[in-house]
């Protein structure tokens, strides 16, 4: 009987240290927006500042008008991809990651076929295609234009099925910064000017999703991106890959090149956005998400922006702006130390130079429960 093949243990703190290196989150990169929205695989975008906040905690030099710019020029758009939600991506990544999710999008589907019985989903999508390539729709249009061919269907149900059988886009002036819009959606290939491509192998994403997430498990990027069975693609790329396990046994892949910081490497302190996908693209989250803090950062279905400490989730944090002044409110979950207050207060200074309105002055203030160790 053959014995079973053993991998180099990687602990949960080098995981840590890892991933933030491939975040971006252990150094301020020299990166640019589009480069750093393509290395990320896009931004998690549910509310429309999120990727703005992560942007300013990954990269040096970031100004919010980078990333707005690249939305006007339309080369980067806000799109439905990974777990059902809106993420910023490429252009290019919209034509990739899009069509490479839709057996996702199909399975959603599925689950609001009760409200779509009669539906012929095919003349569906044609309909919805012709409604939003007119002129860009809103959810609400879409919905009424809709009933009128299928009047017994449920509303939200008829919504649900065109953004999953079509990849619709929200268009400007929805998601550029400290400016205001309606959700209006069109087609990615009328809002991009291009016509979509063969649906890709996902051999590429995963050396993507490790260079950007890793080192990971199958079931790790089967988590991050909402899909199945991806364990052939993985084994098709063993021979190009390293191999380790967690402290748990699971087998891990990577990429040969990849940074795998010492366990010990620094870990300055970031504040992150609301649904990050740092928090979000691992099956066991447990490399950057203490177990007693996995249940704080969310209130039903909403997430608070939150902030690392030691490479570890740590806190909330929230910005409260008036006319007169920014007030930003830091709330960590267990004692600080003086040092650890100080690091916090200086990324936050670092963080509001670039992101709260540069005519009002600023206050960075701790939460009333937190005691200084």
């Amino acid at each position: 009987m053959a014995s079973k093949t053993t991998h180099p243990v990687l602990s949960t703190r080098a995981l840590g240290r890892a991933t933030l290196a491939r975040q971006l989150l252990l150094t301020p990169a020299a990166m640019s927006a589009k480069d750093a929205v393509s290395h990320l695989l896009g931004l998690q975008a549910q509310n429309t500042k999120p990727p703005y906040y992560a942007l300013a905690a990954r990269l040096d030099g970031f100004r919010p008008e980078d990333l707005s710019a690249l939305m006007e020029a339309r080369e980067v758009g806000r799109i439905v991809t990974m777990r059902s939600t809106i993420h910023t991506h490429t252009a290019d990544d919209v034509f990739t990651l899009r069509p490479l999710v839709q057996a996702a999008r199909d399975r959603e589907l599925g689950i609001f076929r009760k409200g779509l019985v009669g539906v012929d989903l095919d003349r569906l999508a044609v309909l919805a295609r012709e409604l939003v390539e007119e002129r860009p729709r809103t959810p609400k249009e879409i919905r009424e234009a809709l009933l009128v061919e299928w009047p017994d269907a449920d509303p939200q149900a008829l919504s649900v099925a065109a953004r999953c059988l079509l990849p619709l886009v929200q268009v400007t002036p929805r998601g550029l910064w400290r400016q205001s819009g309606q959700v209006r959606l069109t087609t990615a290939e009328t809002w991009f000017g291009r016509p979509a491509g063969a649906v890709p192998a996902p051999d590429e994403t995963v050396l993507r999703y490790l260079a950007a997430f890793g080192p990971a498990s199958v079931k790790d990027m089967q988590t991050w991106c909402g899909l199945t069975r991806l364990r052939d693609a993985f084994e098709r790329l063993r021979p190009r890959l390293l191999t380790f396990q967690d402290e748990h046994g699971t087998e891990l892949f990577d990429l040969p090149d990849a940074p795998r910081p010492d366990e010990d490497t620094p870990a300055p302190p970031r504040f992150l956005p609301e649904f990050d996908n740092l928090l979000l693209s691992h099956a066991d989250r447990g490399r950057v998400v203490p177990g007693d803090a996995r249940n704080l950062t969310w209130k039903g279905n909403q997430a608070s922006c939150c902030f690392l400490l030691d490479g570890l989730l740590a806190g909330l944090w929230r910005l409260e702006e008036t006319r007169q002044r920014t007030t930003m409110t830091i709330q960590p979950f267990d004692r600080t130390s003086r040092a650890q207050r100080a690091e916090l207060t200086q990324e936050a200074e670092r963080m509001l130079g670039v992101m709260a309105p540069p005519e009002l002055p600023y206050d960075i203030v701790f939460g009333s429960g937190e005691t200084e160790a």
